[in-house]
């Protein structure tokens, strides 16, 4: 009986013990599973995490090229667009002869009607009804006739009988901003040199310079400063900001100072484009003023000040100021409504209107403010 007992006791703990260690095992087993899941969790969230790192790095990579595609492709679609400018005529194979580049007026154009019409500097093209020679991207030259000048913006448009040309895309020069990419494009030094690319930024906007011509202090105002090298033969050619719209037209260096280039704002005649794309002429309307902004009294008369409008320096006789009762040292606030803070605003919206067309001008003269009506007349 005891034997018995003893046998029975001994199998009942042999069976406890065989389950303590099956449930060990078990334990062990579903330690080892869980830890080896969250390595198995862990390698393939860092792997996720490289992939990732991977593809941003080869996307970063690709948009850097797509930029740098975009941008030789760019040039190459404006280059098609620029033109040169001599008024002379060579019979070799370039347009450019050896004599001074400035006394030949070398220079360069930008095609801006498909119909022939190409925009550059006055000093570049002549006064209107003048000649000059227009050599196209295909290197073949045309007779040029001047249809249209302005010496106080230094611009011109000049006319060759050539259809279906390409024509530029213009941007708004309003809407630039310092510090911006943009691009000179040019024959610097001739037609051997012609369409040269230069680069650089926009150093600042609606800057005045001072000349003294013939003896006489004259401005040019609301001009675009860059850094871009723009050299005797860029005169005439585009500034393109990164998107390949032209902002200006490049005009003025400062021979004192390296690294500080002009050009005139694109927004300035751009009515005058469209005028001549459309009805295929100008008509042009003046008001007949010069006025000066803020920024260009210093120049005249430090004591003068005021806080809005243009400050009238000069009426020209018979014009249609004069007859409106327009005087020197009058303020024009507004015109139809419209604020003016520079003489280029009131270049611009004349460039809208008609001869014959009336205007209200608001002035303030001896610190009053009033209104009088001006009719444009035909310049």
């Amino acid at each position: 009986m005891n034997d018995y007992y003893k046998q029975d006791k001994k199998k009942k703990l042999k069976g406890r013990l065989t389950n303590i260690l099956i449930f060990l095992l078990v334990f062990l087993i579903l330690i080892l599973s869980y830890i080896l899941y969250e390595k198995t969790q862990v390698t393939e969230s860092n792997l996720s995490q490289q992939n990732v790192t991977i593809e941003r790095t080869t996307q970063t990579i690709e948009e850097v090229q797509e930029k740098d595609r975009t941008v030789t492709e760019m040039i190459a679609e404006v280059n098609d667009s620029v033109v040169g400018i001599s008024k002379v005529k060579n019979s070799g194979s370039s347009i450019f002869s050896d004599e001074n580049i400035t006394s030949l007026g070398l220079g360069t154009g930008l095609i801006v009607g498909e119909d022939g019409y190409i925009l550059t500097n006055a000093h570049v093209s002549g006064e209107k009804y003048s000649k000059c020679y227009v050599t196209l991207v295909d290197g073949k030259t045309y007779d040029g006739s001047v249809v249209w000048s302005n010496t106080d913006i230094d611009m011109a448009i000049v006319k060759i009988n050539q259809k279906n040309l390409q024509v530029a895309i213009l941007g708004d020069s309003d809407d630039i901003k310092v510090g911006e990419t943009v691009y000179a494009i040019g024959n610097p030094i001739g037609y051997e040199f012609q369409r040269t690319v230069t680069s650089g930024i926009i150093s600042a906007v609606n800057r005045t310079i001072k000349f003294e011509e013939d003896e006489a202090e004259t401005y040019m105002e609301d001009l675009i400063q860059t850094d871009a090298t723009i050299n005797p033969g860029n005169s005439g050619g585009p500034l393109v900001n990164a998107d390949g719209q032209v902002i200006g037209i490049n005009g003025v260096k400062i021979k004192s100072a390296e690294g500080i280039s002009f050009a005139i704002p694109i927004n300035s005649v751009k009515a005058v484009i469209e005028s001549f794309n459309t009805n295929g002429k100008f008509d042009e309307a003046t008001l007949g003023v010069f006025a000066f902004d803020k920024s260009v009294l210093g120049y005249i008369n430090e004591n003068l000040q005021f806080s809005e409008g243009i400050y009238v320096a000069r009426v020209n006789t018979k014009s249609a100021a004069a007859d409106a009762g327009l005087k020197k040292g009058d303020i024009i606030l507004t015109i139809d409504g419209n604020k003016l803070e520079r003489m280029c605003d009131l270049r611009c919206y004349i460039y809208t209107k008609k001869p014959g067309d009336t205007v209200t001008l608001k002035i303030q003269r001896n610190n009053r403010e009033m209104e009088i009506e001006a009719t444009l007349k035909r310049k």
